[in-house]
């Protein structure tokens, strides 16, 4: 849709692939982030319209714990704008050819094609990730190389974006790439308003490790919480690993050492995105002079703004705000 245009964008067309022995958890992670109306945005209609399909009238869940009814045929990928295939625990029995058959389509027309936890394998079996990066749930890495050696598999990350194949590792991970998903197609607001609701984390980066060690704290008081809220209100400030390790009483390689067994990530890289997320709000907001939007938020330069906005979303910042900004909505190159 053009800036200007009377007629509102339909909703992105989601179709859900429910295989023989599917994972309930990850449909209902599809369904919850891509499904839900979300009247508490203010919007006219829905983001998505989701439709679940399957290959048969009745398919078994989970080891045949219930049985999934009412779905559509699989003929429903062929008008879907993203596919996305969750996982089963039957990794290693091949497919049906119809359910592979329906994620080629997909692909072959241009459908974005998501898979959640092993939904790889399914990917792989179709082809579509010969070459390419991919992840999948760490304890299936072994036997998903041996049966698709060609598969450029990394297993030690959240999620893998290949532009229109993107692979999530395990169950709680693909909520991460949902609201992935969400930040790209709508922005930061959106995917934050969307995360808020679940009682999860608005963005965790894909390069994060799959497997954080927990280890039980020594003290009570170790939680990364209120230093977080601190820093957040001050990201305009010039904070520094160092500064931030000083405010939490702690040193700098204690301070590594929490960031890596709370969030996985270290505090540099914790800072850069959440000046990265604040700069995309102030651009969603408005705000048009990247000089202004990299001070408040502690970016620097607009030259610095550019190739982080660029590195975090694809995107240029006049591209983002033509696409997430007052009245975008525009079909944007990067």
């Amino acid at each position: 849709m053009t800036q200007g245009s009377s007629q509102p964008k339909p909703p992105h067309r989601v179709t859900v692939v429910v295989d023989e022995g599917t994972n309930p958890f990850e449909v209902g992670i599809a369904t919850e982030i891509f499904g839900l109306p979300r009247p508490e945005l203010g919007l006219p209609q829905r983001l998505y319209e989701v439709t679940l399909c399957a290959p048969t009238r009745a398919v078994r869940m989970n080891h045949g714990f219930f049985t999934l009814t009412g779905t559509a045929g699989l003929e429903a990928v062929d008008d879907a704008d993203t596919v996305v295939v969750p996982g089963r625990p039957d990794n290693v029995v091949p497919r049906g050819a119809d359910v592979l058959d329906a994620i080629r389509r997909a692909h072959a027309r241009g459908a974005r094609v998501v898979s959640l936890c092993t939904g790889a394998f399914a990917l792989a079996e179709a082809g579509l990730l010969d070459g390419r990066r991919a992840t999948t749930h760490w304890m299936w890495a072994d036997a998903f190389r041996e049966l698709h050696p060609k598969v450029l598999l990394e297993p030690d990350v959240l999620f893998i974006d290949e532009g229109d194949v993107l692979t999530a590792a395990g169950s709680a991970a693909a909520l991460d790439l949902g609201l992935y998903v969400v930040r790209r197609d709508h922005g930061v607001e959106i995917a934050n308003a969307v995360s808020r609701r679940l009682l999860f984390a608005a963005h965790r980066d894909g390069g994060q490790r799959q497997f954080v060690e927990r280890p039980v704290p020594d003290v009570p008081d170790e939680s990364l919480a209120p230093l977080l809220e601190w820093a957040q209100e001050r990201l305009d400030a010039p904070l520094t690993v160092a500064g931030l390790a000083a405010r939490a009483s702690v040193s700098p390689a204690t301070l590594h050492r929490r960031f890596r067994a709370q969030l996985g990530t270290t505090p540099l890289a914790w800072l850069t995105g959440e000046r990265v997320a604040l700069a995309c709000r102030l651009i969603e907001r408005g705000e048009e002079r990247l000089d202004v939007v990299a001070a408040r938020a502690g970016l620097g330069t607009a030259a610095n703004l550019r190739v982080r906005v660029r590195r975090a979303t694809g995107l240029s910042p006049s591209a983002y705000r033509r696409r997430f900004g007052p009245g975008g909505g525009e079909a944007v190159s990067p």
